[in-house]
């Protein structure tokens, strides 16, 4: 994993799939007092973070931020759909002279997956425009994001209540009135969980999963996975359990659920915004979900051990998991366990420790 950050760093702020910023303006200033009041980070922002740029002219501003030695993290603001044809316009070799943490979820699967398969860590999770905008980013988000940034220990563990969608941000009172929550007295689910089991992270989004294995450029034999921790998560699409099982079967076939220590899949946007079928129809999608993923794993990687369920992803409150670093599955503490080295934020970490 790359050096972790110190308060007053200069950050990186783009968007290398779609430029949230330039359609929702006062959101994106709302996340950005967030990362200089909450973390004491200097954001700086590039040609197309608030412009929609060419493939190029995107790739061109991630190679500036990430060969900036003045530049300590980059931090994408949102997702996209197009991010994987930037991949071809970047240069692996001037990145990996200065390696710096990458912060970001959804579309940004391309770019950490190509981070990973150059040999740097990063950070799945954390896009500033989703989760600082608002009235109140949740206080779990912001001490998982804290351990990414600055280094320490997060404790993850399920959470009380969670929501897939906040007020759209169309609508100004986006701009104020929080989000409501609903009850998720169903937590986790275990399998196979038996011991401490550890490894380094791969994965990401699952539809994104199947744009990168398609084109194959930045993809290992399935030897080179041997002994991962396999982060799997949906997007607000939300597919459908047929097409979520086509998608676990392209990863069994490959051979690489073969390969795994242990997987880790998130709890999913079960509906659209305008079209929410209920309380009992969005249980049934997960629980449909969870039984697709269960059935892989079963017919690929008997016995490895599952968690289902888990708040990282497209779901809020959203813990930031590492990606190419290492994650702890505790069945003991029923817990995830994230570990950042040394804390560089002295009395912030454990203020807003998300311990239940």
């Amino acid at each position: 994993m790359p050096p972790v950050c110190r308060p007053g760093d200069r950050v990186a702020v783009v968007s290398p799939s779609w430029p949230a910023p330039a359609h929702y303006p006062a959101l994106h200033e709302q996340a950005m007092d967030r990362l200089r009041g909450e973390f004491g980070l200097v954001h700086v922002e590039y040609p197309t973070t608030r412009c929609q740029g060419t493939p190029q002219e995107r790739a061109r501003d991630l190679m500036a931020a990430f060969t900036d030695s003045e530049i300590r993290a980059v931090l994408a603001t949102i997702g996209g759909d197009d991010q994987i044809t930037v991949l071809p316009h970047l240069d692996a070799s001037a990145v990996a002279v200065d390696p710096k943490p990458f912060i970001g979820y959804s579309d940004n699967t391309n770019l950490l997956n190509w981070l990973w398969h150059t040999g740097i860590g990063a950070w799945h999770g954390g896009s500033t425009q989703v989760h600082l905008s608002g009235p109140a980013p949740d206080p779990v988000h912001l001490a998982s994001l804290r351990t990414a940034l600055f280094g320490g220990r997060t404790l993850i563990t399920p959470l009380p209540a969670s929501r897939d969608f906040g007020i759209s941000w169309d609508d100004p009172r986006s701009l104020t009135e929080p989000a409501v929550d609903e009850p998720t007295p169903e937590g986790w689910t275990w399998v196979d969980c038996h011991e401490v089991v550890a490894g380094l992270t791969w994965g990401g989004n699952l539809e994104v999963l199947q744009w990168i294995l398609g084109v194959g450029a930045h993809v290992r034999e399935p030897a080179v996975y041997e002994g991962c921790i396999l982060l799997l998560e949906t997007s607000e699409e939300h597919p459908p359990a047929a097409e979520v099982r086509r998608m676990m079967t392209v990863l069994g076939e490959r051979g690489l659920l073969a390969q795994v220590a242990a997987v880790v899949a998130a709890r999913p946007v079960a509906h659209e915004r305008a079209d929410d079928p209920g309380v009992t129809a969005r249980r049934a999608y997960r629980e449909d979900q969870r039984d697709v993923i269960l059935a892989a794993v079963a017919r690929y990687a008997p016995g490895i051990p599952v968690v289902v369920g888990v708040e990282f992803g497209h779901t809020s409150p959203q813990y930031v998991l590492p990606y190419g670093g290492q994650l702890t599955l505790d069945p003991r503490l029923g817990a995830l366990v994230v570990d950042n080295g040394p804390e560089t934020a002295p009395g912030r970490l454990q203020e807003s420790m998300p311990c239940a």
